[in-house]
């Protein structure tokens, strides 16, 4: 077990957020964390933001922004990440490893995106930056294009999927429905889901506009503590194992109906855990595409390669399945700032524990697994989590 531990934690409400910039919506969610994690700023010896940019705002080393929200954090070490869409999760680790090595005891991890108030035409073009510019940057639709692509190759390999991506999202509408952080709670429904429709188009390939995620503005804090301070405090969430595993940028240079990189993370932290996959409670995982959710439940063990699309119809992932996959709604309901989503993901993950879920709530969460990846599973981040407080 890992020494870093999370004892609080903040979330805003996902979507197009009144909040001008990244630096009120920081702000939005600070006070809160520190409050639920009995802390005060003066405890904090490190503070780890996760901010993609790339163009979304004018203002950049947003890791300074942090203390315009609270002047006691004036002088405290701060330091940005990005990682693509696993940007929040590569700033969640840093301060991981920043407790875990003695040079502090209480770290802030925050991850924040503006990204509503850029012209859509423009997004697509921002979020290419994450993907092989050299090969890629040119592929109709932008990630939706490159996930479009990777949904035809699987359909023309193991059949016709549409039926199964719509499943995905429909019940992930549906799970959105008791999150009040989520972006949109609206249940569609199977039918709506699988029906294209002036309504639901297709967007790229195979993919409609249910199977995509949605441009979101968000922000969510955890507070880490070391065990020894965790300890004293009201609440503790430990890290039974972390693994990052990377894989190549260009899609050329691998098989892209196997996430290798998903893969590897997925079996290095289940290994390193002690842990099979049916001994997980739930698991929170990168739904940025349908499709995407689909071959990570292959990547997890859930299915043999191809088979994705039977761990759906067999209801296994369902909120009242053997192991519910994004019972908060996911990337698809929930929203997907970049930034926040990887400390997102982990905040929903330690509230399931903490048994703070409220309607989210799966009864009995003992052990939750959370699945971040960057780019086309390129940078793939996994943590087993329990709840040791």
């Amino acid at each position: 077990m890992t020494n870093a531990q999370i004892v609080g934690w903040s979330h805003s409400k996902f979507g197009k957020s009144d909040q001008p910039d990244t630096e009120h919506l920081i702000a939005e969610v600070l006070a809160p964390a520190l409050e639920h994690a009995g802390i005060s700023a003066e405890d904090v010896d490190g503070i780890f933001v996760g901010v993609f940019n790339n163009g979304f705002s004018r203002q950049d080393f947003q890791a300074a922004l942090v203390a315009l929200a609270d002047e006691r954090l004036r002088h405290t070490p701060a330091i940005r990440y990005e990682n693509a869409c696993a940007t929040g999760s590569a700033a969640l680790y840093g301060a991981m490893d920043f407790i875990e090595s003695g040079r502090g005891r209480i770290a802030l991890v925050v991850g924040a995106e503006k990204m509503s108030a850029t012209p859509t035409a423009e997004v697509g073009d921002i979020l290419l930056g994450a993907s092989y510019v050299a090969e890629e940057a040119d592929v109709p639709a932008g990630f939706a294009g490159l996930f479009g692509k990777i949904a035809g190759s699987y359909f023309q390999k193991y059949g016709d999927q549409s039926d199964a991506l719509a499943m995905i999202a429909a019940k992930n509408h549906a799970n959105g429905m008791a999150n009040p952080y989520a972006h949109m709670r609206k249940d569609f429904g199977f039918e709506f889901c699988n029906t294209p429709s002036d309504k639901n188009p297709h967007v790229a390939g195979p993919l409609r506009r249910t199977d995509c995620s949605l441009v979101s503005d968000g922000a969510a804090i955890l507070v880490l503590a070391d065990a020894e301070t965790a300890a004293t405090l009201n609440r503790a969430i430990a890290f039974r194992a972390r693994v990052q595993a990377n894989d190549f940028l260009p899609l050329s240079r691998r098989d892209i109906l196997d996430f290798t990189g998903a893969r590897k993370a997925w079996a290095g932290a289940l290994d390193g855990a002690g842990l099979a996959i049916d001994d997980l409670s739930f698991v929170e995982t990168h739904d940025c595409f349908t499709v995407a959710e689909m071959i990570e439940y292959e990547a997890m063990g859930l299915a043999e390669r191809g088979q994705g699309h039977r761990v759906i119809r067999e209801g296994v992932t369902t909120k009242d399945g053997r192991l519910p996959v994004n019972p908060s709604g996911g990337l698809k309901s929930k929203g997907h700032p970049i930034g926040a989503t990887g400390v997102s993901q982990h905040v929903m993950a330690a509230m399931q524990l903490a048994g703070e879920a409220g309607d989210m709530q799966i009864s009995g969460a003992r052990l939750g697994g959370v699945f971040n990846m960057g780019g086309a599973a390129v940078a793939n981040y996994c943590s087993i989590l329990e709840r040791v407080k």
